[in-house]
């Protein structure tokens, strides 16, 4: 075989190229991640009021199910990070729709706290096995130089999750329980994910790139780079989980009604979006260090002037709107965080390593913002601890960059 004709092999196997990309994995993936999101994690929220209506569980204790899910789901994506490198995303993909739809017949028939608590454990592991971190490992050894816009389409649908299933969900829960509207989601959790993950991730999976040197032979995961990344994206993912959450009672502390703080809420999501489809153009004029420094900064200056400013509602809004898209460039700032510093070689383990702590604070961020609303005197001082956790990761984010040999 002549070189040509080698490399030209090469292409077609890897999907190097931009016509041997396999053509259904994007369209697959944006579909299955509106349907895994929107099923196993915001399903949930809406249903969790009629559980404890229908089952005296405390709402105390169903959250904590949920919360553990997961955490269940950042302990288990690194082993999974590492299935993916060697093996690619069709099995673990298929697996997790499979586990998922499981776990979720086992919420849906549990007969006390324990099996329902159990349903969510499994279903952490699902989500560990189909959220966003196997679908951007996928994205990322596919698509090659061009991830950034296969990350930003897969994200924009993400994003479509809550405002498919929520409404969804909450349309069948008004003509069934609880447990047969699980039920049927997990019916549609099953027909729509589990084909689509088994036949559109079938392709040939591409050999990694080489692993670029770093200066001193330290391995990532114990270079400082590597270590102080994890702790900025813990700082700073804590930050912005607390936000969301917080944002709707501190909105309503300054006067807003609950239906103008749930719009300002949903206005903020839209920002969300809008960010994700800036992302591109910021990667392309900024260095990585300068990215991740000004981006988290911003998340730290939005969150302020939530703390700061008294109003009016309109204004709020606004400013939760620019958090919204600060929030959206975070994602993907975060799913490229490994490939810009070191290549693509072994990104699944690398990437899950790297936001296992971010994750596991974004669990405890509802509940550990609501502890600590009361203590400090209200939301607005809240939001102002949250904005100095952001200042902090950004000043440690400055620190972040990769010395090649």
């Amino acid at each position: 075989m002549t070189d040509v004709s080698r490399t030209q092999a090469d292409v077609a196997a890897t999907g190097t190229g931009v016509r041997s990309r396999p053509r259904g994995v994007l369209p697959a993936l944006c579909v299955t991640q509106i349907t895994s999101w929107g099923v196993v994690y915001y399903a949930f929220p809406v249903l969790n009021s009629r559980i404890t209506e229908d089952t005296s569980w405390s709402p105390t204790a169903t959250t904590a199910a949920f919360s553990a899910a997961l955490l269940v789901s950042a302990a288990v994506g690194i082993p999974v990070g590492r299935v993916l490198d060697h093996r690619g995303p069709r099995a673990v993909m298929t697996t997790g729709s499979v586990l998922g739809t499981l776990a979720l017949l086992l919420i849906a028939t549990a007969p006390n706290l324990a099996f329902f608590a159990a349903g969510w454990l499994l279903a952490g592991v699902a989500m560990a096995a189909t959220f966003y971190p196997p679908a951007f490992a996928a994205l990322t050894r596919w698509w090659g130089p061009d991830r950034i816009r296969a990350l930003t389409v897969v994200t924009l649908a993400g994003g479509l999750a809550s405002t498919v299933f929520a409404p969804l969900t909450a349309a069948l829960a008004e003509h069934l329980s609880w447990r047969a509207t699980y039920l049927v989601l997990a019916v549609i959790l099953a027909v729509v994910t589990i084909p689509a993950h088994a036949l559109a991730l079938r392709a040939p999976w591409p050999p990694a790139e080489p692993a670029p040197a770093v200066t001193g032979g330290t391995p990532v995961v114990r270079s400082r780079p590597f270590l102080l990344l994890a702790v900025v994206f813990t700082l700073s993912g804590f930050a912005m989980y607390a936000v969301v959450i917080g944002l709707v009672p501190l909105l309503q502390e300054r006067g807003a009604s609950t239906t103008a703080a749930a719009c300002a809420l949903g206005l903020g999501g839209a920002g969300q979006t809008l960010g994700r489809t800036l992302y591109a153009s910021v990667a392309a004029r900024t260095s990585v260090t300068v990215r991740t420094a000004t981006l988290i900064t911003l998340g730290g200056v939005t969150t302020a002037g939530l703390a700061l400013v008294p109003g009016p509602v309109p204004l709020l809004v606004v400013l939760a709107v620019l958090a919204g898209v600060v929030r959206g460039n975070l994602t993907l700032l975060q799913a490229t965080a490994v490939t810009d510093r070191w290549g693509t070689t072994h990104y699944g383990r690398l990437s899950a390593l790297l936001t296992a702590p971010a994750s596991l604070a974004g669990a405890l961020a509802p509940w550990a913002g609501a502890a600590l609303a009361g203590p400090l005197g209200g939301y607005d001082a809240l939001f102002l601890a949250l904005a100095g956790s952001s200042l902090a990761a950004a000043a440690l984010a400055t620190a972040t960059g990769v010395r090649r040999t």
